[in-house]
């Protein structure tokens, strides 16, 4: 298989199911962020800390996976003609989103209790994970508009609205674990 194939080279690009599409469709800009944030969350796990953390990444990275093979795919063409699935993967189900709540409650329940928002930064990867907070929310309105105009499965905007509450606890524990300072956004009166 080669890496470029030319066929998009007039802004265009081929959905799973062979559908082309502008490259700057609402589909391709939903699994374009997804694939972005895979990215941050890779660098996140580049960085020192707790191997558990890392693990969790791992498995994170893999669903971002396939979420973004879900948002490639009009649900019209899930199916092939002889009625089998043209996606030969999992899907995202209640237990990845129960397992990113379980991961934030045993993080949030070693932390102070959050009284204000928090600037983000103090440590370069808490920073990193404050950027992937960002890109996930992006992806998650992204889809959220998608759903709008096409159908798509409602568990992958369930699991990115997690999956950034996730990145933000990840973002205050390791602020803890590396004793940076959190600092509190108090508004000016």
């Amino acid at each position: 298989m080669k890496v470029y194939t030319k066929t998009g080279d007039k802004g265009t690009t081929a959905l799973f199911g062979g559908q082309r599409v502008p490259k700057n469709h609402i589909r391709i800009e939903s699994y374009g962020t997804v694939d972005e944030l895979n990215s941050y969350i890779g660098l996140i796990r580049d960085q020192e800390m707790n191997p558990h953390y890392k693990d969790v990444l791992i498995e994170i990275q893999d669903r971002l996976f396939t979420v973004g093979a879900i948002l490639a795919t009009p649900v019209d063409k899930e199916v092939l003609k002889n009625g089998k699935l043209r996606l030969d993967i999992a899907r995202i189900s209640d237990q990845d989103v129960a397992y990113l709540e379980n991961e934030i409650d045993q993080m949030d329940s070693a932390l102070p209790p959050m009284t204000h928002f928090v600037l983000p930064g103090g440590h370069t990867t808490v920073s990193y994970c404050h950027i992937a907070r960002c890109v996930c929310r992006r992806a998650e309105r992204l889809a959220t508009e998608l759903s709008q105009t096409e159908e798509i499965d409602q568990m992958v905007i369930m699991y990115l609205n997690r999956l950034s509450d996730y990145i933000f606890v990840l973002a205050r524990k390791l602020s803890f674990d590396l004793k940076a300072d959190e600092i509190k956004w108090i508004p000016r009166q």
